[in-house]
């Protein structure tokens, strides 16, 4: 017995021995890359490394594709991704933090790394990107008083909680711990917003207490540069690809190189209401030539941009221009599109960069576009009206914003019951964004802040039951006004100046429809109402709804928020990626705030992204 209990013991002690020998092996390997700046040159493991990268967006593509795009940027040429990170999406509510499925960004670094690309982090946690509230979380405005982008105290705790938490799913991803991360960015084109080194070193000493050890840089447009380099670190430029411009703006802050061009635009996002941007291929190719020739590395933005799902598009406001939210496609007029499928301006790019391989490196054969499918009449075989599913209300004396009911994106109906006979001017303070106005629950006018709309003429009875169901349709993510950034009925509600008071809020953050109550009979044509069905496919493939019949809301499909939709365009298809469908009972839900008497839905197999209507654009009931 002792015999054999020494020859396990032997034998512990030798596999175990093993194993630290296979670990330590396996370490060695691991810290065996290095990346580093030189005067000239990225160095990657001491050599000059010309960096080709392009922008993805893991919580714009479905998890399950995330390898297939990795794969096409490969194809391209590309040898390095770019990402955001996302505050809104990994801490959703204070202490709360999300990492898993789409939102999983260490699975999205290593599925790069076996994919052989190389990563640019982008975690600083403003993001822009055409993201709501720029990535930041909706519960900072819970306080009035904290100011995001700056060194107020409580915004920093915030923050500093957030990148500590950050840190443990992503530290041990970088080269320097045998990784693939090369470079993290501090902040985000801050030179656009602020200009306080203090508050920009801040942001560096953040990252590095938390165990970020890589090279760090920020990034810029050439005319912001003074205001957002912080001194000793790399200055990437945005929006500017004439190589001796980029090196003449790096030289004058850094002067020196590497010269790194962290945002080129071969395309651009839509806004709702508005045409349909692209892009010359042709024109991005001669430009892409250019930078690679003279030796600049460069990030475009985007090599595929995906979908916003849910309400997480941004939107653009400044004095100059009116409150802009954006779409829910990101197709961005990239390389890839919306879908993932190869476009001439990829085609054109790929030529471009095989010139620039290394010896004796060639690229992946072509990628084929995947097939998609329509699918006709969908029929709806279930209907409610949103008046027939309210929760339990939050009364006040006066209406509360969303961030005081402590709700972040959806509707709030807002409900008062008249106590006086008024006919006048109705007048809703700082609506944000979107209201349709309510009197016993039948639809009297539409307001729009895209238009400056807050005010309508109203009779009224002593009595009536005043509804005003507002949407948040995007916070700003660009520019100063990100500070105010509050949404629904953010001051008052007047008539001829006098406050109406003793509101009832009914919330509908639109998590999922779980609380929906669904009856055969058809609802009211002006109601704001959902529609379902329930159907089956005899194949699968990729597919887009056509919107075109309805008005304006989103769309609901396996449990999946697709996104929005409106009518005025330019969008008017919803993609649905063939991941997301099932031979049988698949269940869509379309909510609809401006049209009803929907019968049936049906799905096209190309997109439709290029159509404005505006006839439909809002107007003044």
């Amino acid at each position: 017995m002792e015999k054999k209990l020494r020859g396990n013991i032997g034998k512990s002690i030798v596999g175990f021995a093993f194993f630290v020998l296979i670990s330590l092996c396996a370490n060695a390997q691991k810290v065996k890359n290095t990346f580093a700046l030189s005067d000239s040159n990225f160095l990657l493991n001491g050599k000059p490394f010309l960096m080709i990268s392009g922008e993805l967006h893991y919580t714009r593509i479905p998890k399950s594709y995330w390898r297939d795009r990795m794969k096409k940027a490969k194809a391209m040429g590309l040898n390095t991704i770019g990402t955001y990170v996302f505050w809104n999406v990994h801490e959703p509510y204070p202490g709360t933090f999300d990492f898993l499925g789409n939102n999983d960004i260490a699975a999205f670094v290593k599925t790069a790394q076996e994919e052989g690309l190389w990563v640019v982090l982008r975690p600083s946690p403003y993001v822009c990107a055409e993201w709501e509230f720029g990535g930041y979380p909706w519960w900072l405005l819970k306080n009035s008083e904290i100011k995001v982008r700056s060194k107020d105290p409580l915004f920093l705790k915030a923050y500093r909680q957030y990148i500590q938490r950050l840190a443990k799913e992503l530290v041990p991803l970088q080269i320097t711990h045998g990784g693939n991360i090369l470079m993290i960015q501090i902040e985000n084109e801050y030179g656009s917003y602020g200009n306080d080194r203090e508050y920009l070193d801040i942001n560096r000493r953040i990252f590095r207490e938390v165990g970020f050890d890589v090279e760090l840089f920020t990034c810029d447009p050439a005319k912001d540069y003074a205001r957002g380099f912080l001194p000793g670190y790399l200055p990437a430029i945005n929006g500017l690809d004439n190589p001796q411009q980029v090196k003449d703006s790096v030289n004058k802050y850094y002067g020196k190189g590497p010269y790194y061009i962290a945002e080129w635009y071969p395309g651009w996002f839509d806004d709702w209401g508005k045409p349909h941007r692209t892009k010359s291929g042709k024109d991005a190719a001669e430009r892409l030539d250019q930078v690679l020739a003279a030796n600049i590395s460069i990030n475009m933005y985007m090599f595929h941009g995906g979908t916003t799902r849910g309400f997480m598009n941004g939107a653009n406001f400044n004095d100059n221009k009116p409150y802009s939210p954006q779409i829910s496609s990101y197709d961005y007029d990239a390389p890839l599109d919306e879908a993932g499928n190869i476009t001439e301006k990829f085609i054109l790019f790929r030529n471009v960069i095989a010139k620039y391989l290394p010896d004796g490196s060639s690229l992946p054969p072509l990628p084929e576009k995947a097939p998609a499918m329509a699918i006709s009449s969908i029929r709806f075989t279930g209907f409610s009206d949103l008046f027939d599913n309210l929760p339990q209300p939050v009364l006040a004396v006066n209406p509360l914003s969303f961030e005081e009911l402590n709700q972040g994106y959806g509707y709030v109906l807002y409900r008062t019951v008249i106590q006086e006979t008024l006919s006048g001017v109705l007048h809703i303070n700082a609506l944000r964004d979107f209201a349709t106005v309510y009197i016993n629950r039948k639809h009297v006018a539409t307001l729009d802040r895209r238009l400056k709309q807050e005010q309508i003429p109203i009779n009224i009875n002593k009595n009536d039951t005043l509804d005003i169901l507002v949407e948040n349709s995007g916070r700003i993510n660009f520019g100063p006004y990100i500070t105010d950034n509050r949404k629904g009925i953010t001051h008052s509600v007047t008539i001829d100046g006098v406050a109406l008071k003793n509101w009832k809020m009914y919330q509908f953050p639109f998590e999922n429809l779980k609380q929906i109550k669904f009856k055969t009979e058809k609802i009211a044509s002006d109601a704001p109402g959902f529609y379902r069905a329930v159907f089956d496919l005899d194949r699968i493939e990729d597919t887009y709804l056509n919107m075109q019949v309805f008005g304006k809301g989103f769309v609901f499909l396996n449990g999946h928020h697709m996104g929005r939709y409106w009518n005025i365009g330019p969008q008017q298809t919803i993609y649905v990626p063939k991941d997301w469908l099932k031979k049988h009972g698949n269940e869509i839900v379309v909510f609809d705030v401006l049209k009803g008497n929907h019968d049936s839905i049906e799905a096209v197999a190309e997109p439709i992204l290029d159509i404005v209507n505006k006839k439909k654009q809002t107007k003044k009931k």
